[in-house]
């Protein structure tokens, strides 16, 4: 080998291995502990040359699939932000991937930690705003039971009981155009409080938003899941369920937890897949990582050779 080929290939391992780590969190009725999400994570710290990790908010299989139904958002967000603060390899910062729900705390530890801080987000068909239904969730499929419970419980006002935020972590996030300014959604919807829709307004979320680099959205062009499936993008629907793209929705005109700024500072980024609901390549998935994960730890630029 030539010793010109010698030290770019040397000097593209050394920019490769010094990506920052990654942190995955999975998607609805999925688990960190499941064969596909394990593999992902690896190949993924395998391509990058650095620390790759799922972080489960339960202690096995069983557990951290039956809390992306029945432990509240909040109290994942919690399991999740506390495992972070807990794993040295993450204490200078990281990149997150969030697949579909899982998306939802990857933000919430955005608005409310940060610390150790996000540098790029890649959400990967992220439902980050809510949906307005649940339009794929058959009640004959695998997850059968839970989906009866949503159709039953969550599509409409019984979504923002104090009871029912409680209860299931999809009535979390369940955002209803029709009754955003209902007393209800106001004061008890989790998702009200996130987006500062709600009775009260913290002025941390924009300041802790400020802290990411990049938010990297990805959108699936046919997504059957996620309603409107503009809210990949950050948009949502107004209350005659017209779809309203990012700029037209009163969080981002009203910059009600920093939204607007990020995007004004070209920090919000949109890219999509032509398919469905989380039907993306590996290959996908490597491009996105190659163009949007710059840093070093040291927070210098990676090397390109």
């Amino acid at each position: 080998m030539e010793v010109r080929t010698w030290i770019i290939l040397s000097l593209a391992c050394v920019a490769s291995s010094a990506h920052l780590p990654t942190v995955f969190m999975h998607g609805m009725g999925d688990s960190c502990f499941n064969e596909g999400m394990q593999d992902i994570t690896k190949a993924t710290g395998k391509h990058l040359g650095s620390y790759s990790v799922c972080i489960p908010t339960g202690p096995d299989q069983g557990s951290d699939t039956n809390n992306g139904f029945f432990m509240t958002m909040k109290d994942n967000l919690e399991v999740f932000a506390k495992a972070v603060k807990a794993d040295p390899a993450l204490k200078d910062g990281f990149n997150a991937i969030g697949f579909s729900q899982g998306n939802l705390l990857i933000r919430g530890y955005i608005q409310k930690y940060n610390d150790p801080p996000v540098s790029t987000w890649l959400s990967v068909h992220g439902c980050v705003v809510g949906v307005a239904s649940f339009p794929s969730c058959d009640p004959k499929g695998l997850l059968g039971p839970v989906c009866g419970l949503l159709d039953r419980l969550i599509v409409g006002p019984a979504a923002y009981t104090n009871f029912m935020q409680h209860k299931l972590f999809q009535a979390d996030y369940f955002r209803d155009p029709k009754l955003v300014n209902t007393t209800e959604y106001k004061a008890n919807s989790e998702l009200a409080q996130w987006n500062n829709e709600g009775e009260g307004f913290e002025n941390s979320y924009a300041s802790n938003f400020a802290k990411t680099k990049r938010f990297v959205m990805i959108k699936a062009d046919k997504d059957s899941m996620i309603y409107p499936n503009e809210g990949e993008w950050w948009g949502a629907l107004d209350a005659d369920k017209n779809v309203l793209k990012m700029k037209d929705t009163e969080w981002y005109k009203k910059d009600l937890f920093g939204l607007k700024t990020a995007d004004e500072a070209g920090k919000i980024l949109f890219n999509s897949t032509s398919g469905n609901h989380l039907q993306f390549s590996e290959e996908d998935l490597f491009g996105w990582c190659d163009q949007h994960f710059i840093e070093t730890p040291s927070g210098h630029s990676e090397v390109v050779v």
